[in-house]
């Protein structure tokens, strides 16, 4: 319970301490006042109870029409507190998410610690971008109405149990085994004896429901991440007639959400079976228990139907726990999946990782730098190697050696290694294998992670055609999404290298970033690239020799932690 409490209050300070967060607090209040506004008209229908009823008693039917305009009356400005209330709340839920969610994603991009947390999940920390988008609402929404709610119905106890206290003058006598007994005021002591034992039936019986809903949340999202990866991979899954294979995975996490889901039913049921015959008694109960004193004459008929209204006032709100036992159990859920995902975030770059510095010459140098896998394996070791600004360099080696974990390394991604490597203070720029092309139209695509707005309409013309897909500045909103998807992998390399156009670095590092190319179209655009960069340094990871970069210097890392010299293929050294 403490740990809870403990993350419930760090998200909500998160909350209150993001952009618009403060102005929060205000629609905060509005609500709440309302709130206790609306305790007030509850206060005053008990004392409309009373001479509504007595009233009818006394057939005076005057009195009774009043008593009728006067409770339409009192139930309009209950709906208008009502719906102002449930209004204003809801601009409090947006603003709050909104800081709690740009929380959460300022943890999740400092540091790239979404790229270091993606494969985090065997650590418990699974689909980040359900804790985001899905948990910050349930937080803020279950947040925001349990907390009002809760202050409200302090306050309004308080008030009812004085109106309870005040109506309840007369004692319950009885004989117990021969013995007198007289509990006086017996209606007030007789709601949160009641409350309490409903109270510790219901957490016992429903005590399951946080850890379930908790797993529930974590499997509709892994089913939901399944069918997305499915409909980004749709080409892939089909030349592989991957069908069956696909349709046997999600009907598996299909399986798992059913079978979390049955056991969420059955303690649901199991809970129910308490928790439903509490809320069709819990009305009436009040007015058995003041019975005797009707019967006896003690009070009038309208006194019997206030004392029932107070005590159902009185045990409604005292049953807040019970009512809203499933919603608590959402937030706890909520808090702690948030919390967690927060601290990992948090923690995601503090593993050991080779050193990166500031190289004091304008090169690029390895020192010393030994890598391994996340799981362990140490790769292959890396010599000291130095790259001199403004040249081109080849870099071979076996499948396998750790090529790709090397660029990630120079990146400041690697997390598993030591060492030191110094960067050049210049602009640098990686291009993986797999290309990424963001949501938005093709500038944004083509100027990613830069402003579309950054660049002239010739600069992108001009990028386009140096890598000879010009053909695309023709297709425009929405048929660029559906060129998009239709894009070969080679393509997309050629969009990716024409970003390198419009940025215009100072370092180049490829890793496999022309696998897709045949022979010649990577001797034409990475010609055209070095003839629009002349000035800067490549650095290219692959298997082959490299095309239309001119002289470069070309390195095999070995298995014999060393590097050998390798004859470029004659013609190659000297093509432009």
């Amino acid at each position: 319970m403490t740990a809870v409490l403990s993350h419930i209050a760090l998200l909500t300070r998160l909350c209150v301490g993001g952009p618009g967060g403060r102005a929060g607090l205000v629609y905060f209040a509005l609500v709440l006042g309302l709130g206790l506004a609306g305790v007030q008209v509850s206060v005053r229908l008990i004392a409309w109870t009373a001479d509504f009823y007595n009233a009818l008693q006394k057939l005076d039917v005057d009195a009774t029409l009043r008593q009728i305009a006067i409770f339409f009356g009192l139930i309009a400005i209950s709906v208008a507190l009502f719906l102002t209330g449930s209004y204003l709340r809801k601009m409090l839920q947006i603003r709050w998410r909104r800081s709690l969610t740009e929380a959460a994603l300022d943890r999740w991009f400092a540091g790239k610690a979404y790229w270091h947390l993606r494969d985090r999940s065997d650590n418990g920390l699974d689909n980040p971008d359900q804790r985001i988008a899905e948990d910050c609402r349930i937080f803020v929404d279950k947040l925001t109405g349990e907390a009002i709610e809760l202050i409200t119905n302090i306050v309004a106890l308080i008030s009812f149990v004085a109106i309870l206290w005040s109506l309840s003058t007369f004692p319950l006598a009885f004989t117990l085994g021969g013995v007198a007994i007289e509990i006086p005021r017996y209606m007030v002591w007789a709601a949160p004896l009641y409350v309490a034992i409903s109270s510790g039936v219901t957490h016992w019986l429903g005590r399951p429901l946080k850890s379930l809903a908790f797993e529930q949340q974590r499997r509709e999202a892994d089913f939901r991440f399944a069918l997305t990866r499915l409909r980004e991979h749709v080409e892939a899954v089909a030349l592989a007639d991957g069908e069956a294979a696909e349709r046997r995975l999600l009907s598996q996490r299909f399986t798992a959400i059913a079978q979390n889901w049955r056991g969420l039913a059955n303690r649901e049921l199991i809970l129910g079976c308490f928790t439903r015959p509490y809320f069709q008694t819990v009305l009436r109960i009040p007015l058995f228990l003041a019975l005797p004193a009707f019967l006896t004459g003690r009070v009038t008929f309208g006194g019997l139907m206030q004392i029932g209204s107070a005590f159902q006032n009185v045990v409604t709100t005292l049953s807040w726990f019970i009512f809203s036992y499933r919603d608590l159990a959402e937030l706890a859920a909520s808090a702690s999946r948030l919390s967690h995902f927060l601290k990992a975030a948090e923690g995601a770059t503090s593993a050991s990782r080779p050193a990166l510095v500031a190289g004091p010459d304008g090169r690029l140098s390895l020192r010393g730098v030994a890598l391994w896998t996340p799981g362990g394996r140490t790769l292959e070791p890396l010599p000291d190697l130095s790259f001199e600004a403004g040249e081109a360099y080849w870099i071979a080696a076996p499948s396998g050696h750790g090529k790709s974990a090397l660029v990630k390394a120079i990146a400041g991604l690697w997390r598993h290694g030591t060492g030191r490597i110094e960067r050049p203070d210049s602009r640098m720029a990686f291009l993986p294998q797999q290309p990424y092309l963001p949501l938005g139209d093709l500038r944004t695509a083509l100027a990613y992670p830069a402003a579309p707005e950054d660049h002239e309409t010739g600069a992108y013309q001009q990028a386009l055609a140096a890598v000879g897909m010009s053909h695309l500045w023709e297709i425009a909103e929405p048929a660029w999404n559906d060129a998009r998807r239709g894009l070969s992998g080679g393509e997309r390399q050629r969009l990716a290298l024409a970003r390198i156009h419009l940025h215009r670095p100072d370092w180049i590092i490829l890793d496999e970033a022309t696998s897709a190319l045949d022979p010649e179209a990577e001797q034409h655009v990475l010609g055209a690239l070095r003839q629009a960069l002349p000035g800067a340094t490549f650095v290219l990871i692959a298997h082959r020799p490299p095309l239309g970069l001119g002289k470069y210097r070309a390195i095999r890392l070995t298995s014999r932690s060393g590097t050998e010299p390798v004859e470029p293929p004659t013609g190659v050294v000297q093509t432009v």
